[in-house]
């Protein structure tokens, strides 16, 4: 299908990749201490954590000579040969997780001109919650100058046969093996290979036919985004400047079209939601739990909590629409004070850390059902930002492979 196709893939070439490989920059943004131990573990060494900016840093107040520096390490990199070329790849990864969990995906290019995150749309990559379109300007200050991109965006594939990926994994012993070796931070071990792109061409288009027929007559969906929304809609957003001064001819295969993912089947064994928690600062805890409960109906119950109070609200007993009553209950509340403002939490144990830390009120957010995400993304649109998370924070995917924008 026209929509994946194989590029050259820039593997990193360096006798140190656990220090190269980091975790998403969107991770643990309101714990600095993780960030920093991570630079004092990495020191000198490439590392990925030299060519991104976690959002951890974004109001310190040197956001231009970060971005400075950012380029110029990109560059410094590709001059010094950090980067090993494969030409008109895919790649074949493995991720086990310091959970337990085992997954598997491809990473390949994408077009950008099938994304949307807009709704409706006969789009063939869909985003699975709402854009916030100021957290795009700040990313694109970042793209815009960048010659290479490092993802953190995973897709997802409805494929509950399981016809496209895990093939590929059970004759993983005949393909060229790329890395091998174990994520800092706890973040697991990561595995690659190299695999036929005529081969896999020929798999992805036989999937993208048949899933012409699922949720209903007339679908043209075949991806959801699983992570990295954001940072899809600034690659789309990047090519959109780009393609202006493009003759026709150039925008067919200007690298700055195509995106780097990694492509994960929805029904992979390892591949489990969990719920992204939220803590609310600036608030007095009484006054938003009383919003709360007015705000919320229901016969489910939503737990929030402080470091000495503990608060029990009735919500709806459906997780999608309670997942939505509550984002739209904090926002309100947000809008209304000012002085507000709200973080969101990966895992249990981060979401108390931050609690006890903090003046925060945390809020413990429900799980929606994997089953149901792709045929509520082609039938009504998106889920309200951060919906859902593929794991915890450790589980993210870490930059490690990365592409030509220029």
């Amino acid at each position: 299908m026209k929509t994946v196709r194989p590029f050259d893939i820039l593997v990193p070439a360096v006798a140190e990749p656990e220090k190269f490989a980091v975790v998403s920059c969107d991770q643990f943004t309101s714990q600095r201490d993780y960030w920093d131990k991570l630079d004092e573990y990495v020191g000198d060494a490439p590392s990925a954590l030299r060519l991104i900016f976690p959002e951890v840093y974004l109001e310190d107040g040197d956001y231009e000579e970060r971005i400075r520096a950012i380029n110029a390490a990109m560059y410094d990199y590709l001059e010094k040969g950090v980067f090993e070329t494969l030409k008109d790849s895919y790649i074949l990864v493995r991720r086990d997780t310091a959970y337990g969990y085992t997954r598997l995906g491809i990473v390949a290019a994408v077009d950008l001109e099938d994304y949307s995150y807009e709704y409706p749309t006969d789009a063939v990559i869909r985003s699975t919650e709402g854009v916030v379109a100021n957290r795009i300007p700040p990313r694109l200050k970042i793209r815009k100058d960048a010659p290479i991109e490092l993802p953190h965006v995973m897709l997802l594939l409805d494929d509950r046969d399981k016809t496209v990926i895990e093939p590929f994994y059970k004759r993983r012993a005949e393909l060229k093996k790329l890395y091998d070796f174990d994520l800092n931070m706890h973040g697991g071990h990561l595995t690659g290979w190299q695999i036929p792109a005529a081969e896999f061409d020929a798999v992805m288009d036989a999937y993208a036919e048949k899933a012409k027929g699922f949720y209903g007559g007339g679908n043209t969906m075949v991806f959801a985004v699983g992570d990295g929304n954001h940072s899809l809609a600034t690659a789309r957003a990047h090519w959109k400047e780009v393609r202006k001064s493009l003759a026709p001819e150039e925008r067919e295969a200007h690298p700055a079209r195509y995106a780097l993912v990694e492509i994960e089947n929805l029904h992979c064994d390892g591949i489990v939601f969990e719920p992204i928690h939220r803590i609310v600062f600036g608030v007095d805890d009484s006054d938003f739990a009383l919003h709360m409960s007015g705000a919320l109906r229901g016969a489910g119950r939503l737990n929030m909590f402080t470091t000495n109070m503990k608060y029990s609200v009735a919500v709806s007993d459906n997780s999608a629409r309670a997942i939505a009553d509550i984002q739209d209950a904090v926002d309100a509340y947000i809008s209304a004070h000012p002085d507000a403002s709200v973080d969101y939490i990966h895992g249990m144990d981060n979401l108390h850390s931050v609690a006890d830390t903090s003046d925060g009120v945390a809020i413990e957010m429900p799980c929606i059902a994997k089953e149901d995400l792709f045929d509520y993304v082609a039938t009504s649109g998106n889920l309200c930002r951060k919906a859902f998370s593929m794991g915890e924070a450790e589980e993210k995917r870490y930059y490690f492979e990365a592409k030509r924008i220029k």
